[in-house]
Parts: C-alpha cells; sequence; structure tokens
C-alpha cells in the first residue's frame, strides 16, 4: 500500500499559543477556513476528543469523522480520521505550531494518507484535495490570526427565536424541505437543494429584498433530524464575507422553540457602494442584521403555520 506524507507550512504574526488556541477551538473552523462547512464534537475525555467535520474537497461535500490528541504545552495536535469517504482509505497529520519570536510563529500541517485500493486516480484525487485544502486552511489561518483584533468590530454573531404550538420535526421538516421554499416563502424566488448524501445538502436560491432586488445565494447544509440544520454561505451578498448559522427546533412544556442563528463578517471594503458614502460600520451591521432577521422570522413564522396547522394547533 502507498502512503503519501506531505508537509505545508506558513509563517503567522501571532504568537504561538494564540494560534494553537484557535486550532483547538475546532467549533469555530467554519469561520476560520473557507473549505469546512460545520464541525460536530461527539466526544471528548482528558485531551483526546471525536470530532465530525463536514467540509468540501475540491469543490464537493465530503464528511468524516477524526480523533484528535491535544498537546497544549508542545502545541501539537496530532488528528486522525476514524471514518474516510473515498478514495480516501485513511488519512492523519499533525498541526505544529513553532515560535519563531513573541508575537511570530510557525505553523506546520503534515499529512499521510492512502488511496482505497490503492487506485492511482484516487491517489492523484487525494494529492490534489490536500494540497489546496491546506493551503487554503493555512491561508485562512494565518489571516483569521493576524486579523483578530481588528475583525471584532465587523464580526458579530445574533438568535432569533419564536415559540411554536407544534413538534419540532414538523418544524425541522418545513426547514429541511427548502426545495419547497418558492411556494411556501414569499421572499424566496427560485430554489435549486440537491441532497447527494443524507443529511448533507447544498441549497442555491434567490431571494427578494425590501427595495425588490434579487438576491442569489449558495449555501451547504447539514441537517440532524429533528433538531438542527447547520449551514455555510459560500456565495454571498455584497456586504458580507462570512455568514454561517444553524436552525433549532427544542421541545419545550410550552412548545417547540424555533430558532435562527447567525455569525457574520462584514465585507467593509464594499459598504460605500452598497449604503452610500457616509455609511459607517455600525449602519452595515444595522442593515445587514435586520435583512437577515426578517428573513428568518418569516420563515420562522410561515414554519409555525405550517406545523401547528399539521397538529391543529
Amino acid at each position: 500500500m502507498t502512503t503519501r506524507e506531505v508537509e505545508h507550512e506558513i509563517t503567522v504574526a501571532a504568537p504561538a499559543e494564540a494560534v494553537y488556541r484557535l486550532l483547538a477551538e475546532v467549533t469555530n473552523w467554519p469561520r476560520i477556513f473557507p473549505p469546512t462547512i460545520f464541525v460536530d464534537r461527539v466526544g471528548t475525555r482528558a485531551n483526546h476528543e471525536r470530532i465530525r467535520i463536514w467540509a468540501t474537497a475540491n469543490g464537493e461535500p465530503k464528511n468524516w469523522t477524526s480523533h484528535r490528541e491535544l498537546d497544549p504545552e508542545g502545541l501539537r495536535i496530532v488528528f486522525r480520521q476514524e471514518v474516510t469517504t473515498p478514495p480516501v482509505a485513511a488519512m492523519g497529520g499533525t498541526w505544529i505550531i513553532e515560535p519563531l519570536s513573541a508575537s511570530k510563529s510557525r505553523v506546520r500541517l503534515l499529512h499521510d494518507y492512502r488511496a482505497v485500493d490503492d487506485d492511482p486516480q484516487g491517489l492523484a484525487w487525494i494529492d490534489e484535495a490536500v494540497d489546496r485544502n491546506s493551503r487554503s486552511e493555512l491561508a485562512a489561518l494565518k489571516e483569521n490570526v493576524e486579523a483578530a483584533h481588528a475583525a471584532e468590530e465587523v464580526t458579530f454573531s445574533f438568535t432569533d427565536t419564536i415559540m411554536i404550538n407544534g413538534s419540532a420535526k414538523d418544524v425541522f421538516d418545513f426547514i429541511n424541505e427548502a426545495d419547497r421554499w418558492s411556494e411556501r416563502l414569499p421572499h424566496v424566488a427560485t430554489v435549486r437543494l440537491e441532497e447527494d448524501a443524507p443529511g448533507l445538502q447544498t441549497l442555491e436560491m434567490d431571494t427578494r429584498a425590501k427595495d425588490g432586488s434579487v438576491h442569489t445565494t449558495k449555501s451547504y447544509r447539514v441537517t440532524f433530524p429533528h433538531h438542527k440544520i447547520a449551514y455555510k454561505q459560500v456565495t454571498l451578498p455584497a456586504l458580507m464575507v462570512l455568514h454561517t448559522g444553524y436552525w433549532t427546533f427544542e421541545e419545550t412544556p410550552e412548545g417547540t422553540a424555533a430558532s435562527s442563528q447567525h455569525t457574520v463578517t462584514l465585507n467593509t471594503a464594499n459598504i460605500a457602494r452598497i449604503l452610500g458614502p457616509d455609511a459607517t460600520v455600525a449602519d452595515a451591521r444595522t442593515y445587514v442584521h435586520t435583512a437577515l432577521s426578517t428573513n428568518s422570522r418569516a420563515t420562522l413564522s410561515h414554519a409555525k403555520t405550517y406545523a401547528e396547522h399539521k397538529s391543529g394547533g
């Protein structure tokens, strides 16, 4: 069996400990790494954890389960995929963070992998995916760490919640069946939904803004029946460089609490063009928050009507 070993590295203008912390907090990866859609921590003990990762590889959504061993003193994280997706037969590696000075560090990303049946075409596919994703991850890591303080003002999160007198399953179904949104939601013009693997969706849609303009967005979604749908937008409106979020559905004694959470990083370069020369970051934040919240609350309101009708509530 052919095992390939490759290494990528980058220099980051940030302390090694800060870089390590960012890598260790795996739930933040969708915000940091462009290929990552969603990460779910499925088990932890001491410095060991099992995580499930959904990400794109060469533009195709994939998912796998990895085991990680965290070494905060040595500034190393060893990872090994437990459940791989063809053509990958085995995949593992190590993050190594090396201090170069008090404010600079070197990040090395090592991989070792094998292809299913030692297939040369499969190995070539993995070579390309690992190289592409490693360069993307390291560049994004560098950018994210170095811009961490500057980004605080332009990155924000918020959640909208409504109570529904219906089952979590029915509310989940409404959000999950996005291919019917153009029939069910007035602000959605057209929808294209693909689900090549159960629970992993590609959603493209055209939505109408309050001013009548139409915006096209593309998202990858990961579904967890019947309590959560996580997503990451990869085709974004002009005022955003990042948009991740999730829908949650929790049954309580008072009914189902249905929530829509958003995390956004503003595209400051487009603020003047979109909102006018005098617009501020605060104006853009309010504009984006209002637009996303309006659409989320409209969607939840229609989900409420749907679920309550189904339950006779």
